[in-house]
């Protein structure tokens, strides 16, 4: 009994082990099929896994899983159909043409290609590739491969060499974006850039409708999914060992050529140099001569053109000293004119004044100045006078009056005078007579 009981927990606790292994597994399967990460560059799709119904995200973060299937698309991817081993694949992976001359190249280079964002859109892609290398070479790569296969008769290889180069890669991408031309195409006999000869070609042009624009056979699979394309390069045409030949050949018979013209020029312009030197030394001679006449004629054109400009100049300082002493005089006349017209009214103001006073006052303040000044000098006269003014005898008369004697005949002399000297002035001396308080005179 002990042992059945021993052996039977023994079980239990290996079976709760298993159970629990196995439980965390389930629980470690549940957890990491319940999130997904969403990169920023990345699209993700889940697809749930009863349902079958495909969740995108485009949205950087964590997501939902739902225990779902995952597929992650990057938003731009490069695709590269180059021979280059360090650009793509390591191998080589160009795309080949045949031009309408029937020469073959292969096209290396790439472009950069767009997932749409829209949830229409990437389950239509989702639903017919399921991967994005899917697309890459089932639909980007196939498109790209009709497009040089629909461009390859547009031209021969001559012209993709060289004068048609820019329409190899604009006839490409258009028709990689757009759809590929409806085309028309007819024999044509033509020479061959490459050899010189002869040769008839299938000339095949692109159609185009009532509007100008080409007219597409079909259009594009990228516009269908929403699929963009973008910034075509072409890094190498490599032509076909023939052709890479003839292209030789033609480069070395161009490259002789201009070398033969370059010589034969050089032999001509060394003929014609030998010829013109003569010319040219003759000519230098000559123009020498020509030389000292025009140094010679220059310096007599700058002599004549100075004395001309010293006489111009002498004429316009003499113009203006005459002038300004014109000035000079016409104010000065103006000045005197003026100066006399100020006399004269001073002079008439001073007259007309003289003759108001005078009329006012009968000039008596000059009279009265005047006989001062007949006084004074009678004053002085007789002051300065050395002799006697009466004689030293005096003889009684009968003629004498009572009360007069012989020396007041000095006083009436003096008397005499001042009468004289206020009659010739019109002077007034009396004092004449204040009326009464009756009114009497």
């Amino acid at each position: 009994m002990t042992n059945s009981s021993g052996q039977e927990i023994q079980t239990r606790k290996i079976v709760a082990t298993v159970l629990t292994v196995v439980g965390v597994l389930i629980g470690l399967f549940v957890l990491t099929r319940s999130f997904t990460h969403v990169a920023a560059d990345e699209i993700v799709v889940v697809q749930h896994p009863i349902s079958g119904k495909l969740e995108w995200y485009t949205m950087p973060g964590l997501k939902l899983q739902y225990l779902g299937h995952v597929v992650t698309y990057h938003k731009r991817m490069q695709f590269w159909f180059s021979s280059k081993p360090d650009q793509g694949s390591a191998q080589n992976e160009a795309v080949k043409i045949r031009f309408n001359d029937g020469a073959e190249a292969h096209i290396s280079g790439s472009m950069s290609w767009e997932m749409p964002l829209d949830s229409a859109h990437l389950t239509l892609i989702h639903t017919k590739y399921g991967s994005e290398r899917a697309v890459e070479q089932q639909l980007i790569r196939t498109n790209l491969e009709k497009s040089l296969y629909m461009t390859g008769p547009l031209m021969s290889s001559a012209e993709s060499y060289a004068t048609r180069r820019n329409d190899l890669l604009s006839f490409i991408y258009d028709q990689q974006v757009n759809g590929v031309y409806r085309t028309a195409s007819k024999d044509v006999l033509t020479d061959d850039l490459l050899t010189g000869q002869k040769k008839t070609i299938k000339f095949v042009e692109p159609l185009k409708g009532p509007d100008g624009n080409f007219v597409r056979e079909e259009e594009s699979p990228l516009k269908e999914f929403g699929v963009k394309v973008f910034n075509l390069s072409i890094n190498e045409v490599k032509y076909g060992d023939t052709v890479e030949q003839q292209i030789q050949a033609q480069q070395k018979a161009i490259m002789d050529v201009q070398t033969a013209i370059a010589q034969s020029k050089t032999a001509e312009q060394n003929a014609i140099t030998v010829a013109k030197q003569g010319e040219a030394n003759a000519a230098k001679a000559k123009w020498e001569q020509e030389v000292i006449k025009a140094t010679e004629v220059t310096k007599a054109q700058q002599q004549k053109a100075v004395a001309e400009t010293d006489a111009e100049r002498e004429y316009n300082v003499q113009q203006r000293n005459a002038q300004r002493d014109l000035s000079v005089a016409t104010l000065k006349a103006q000045a005197a004119e003026q100066y006399k017209r100020q006399q004269t009214l001073e002079g008439e103001g001073d007259a007309t004044r003289r003759k108001l006073v005078m009329e006012a006052d009968g000039a008596l303040a000059i009279k009265l100045n005047a006989y001062i000044e007949v006084n004074k000098a009678y004053a002085v006269a007789i002051q300065n006078h050395q002799g006697p003014w009466v004689p030293s005898i005096f003889m009684a008369g009968s003629n004498t009056g009572s009360g007069s004697n012989a020396g007041s005949g000095a006083v009436d002399l003096i008397n005499l005078l001042t009468a004289k000297a206020a009659k010739d002035l019109s002077l007034d001396m009396s004092v004449p007579k204040q009326p009464t308080s009756s009114g009497e005179k």
